[in-house]
């Protein structure tokens, strides 16, 4: 009983961290395709895609649809990888950061930190 209530709370955790990327990375996102998207198309494209993904990863893992939800931090995991490592090795991309420019820098890494935390937590209650 007790592990199934740290299960919980890590659920919570790991949901609540999703909610609060999906809202400011949505937000932002949006903002910069609005005013700004001349200045950094690809950077602000890509924020958009982190936005949705966040959006579909809070939604899946708030519904226990795990399956989506495991495919979508996946997809996040190597969106993370490959911008972070075209942003290091071809900087001429990003005119502008994005959520996943140098591995989520910007954020505290945790844009990186986060799948492996999500994708850890939906192994260990499935």
């Amino acid at each position: 009983m007790r592990s199934n209530l740290q299960g919980r709370g890590v659920g919570t955790l790991v949901i609540a961290i999703y909610g609060v990327f999906a809202l400011s990375a949505s937000v932002r996102a949006l903002y910069q395709i609005l005013r700004k998207f001349d200045e950094a198309p690809l950077a602000y494209i890509l924020s958009l895609v982190a936005a949705i993904v966040y959006v579909v990863a809070t939604v899946a893992l708030a519904k226990g649809q795990f399956g989506l939800a495991h495919k979508t931090l996946m997809f996040e995991l190597v969106g993370v990888l490959v911008v972070g490592s075209l942003s290091i090795f071809i900087p001429s991309l990003f005119a502008h950061p994005s959520v996943w420019s140098y591995f989520g820098m910007g954020y505290a890494f945790i844009p990186l930190a986060l799948p492996l935390f999500g994708l850890w937590w939906i192994r260990k209650v499935r």
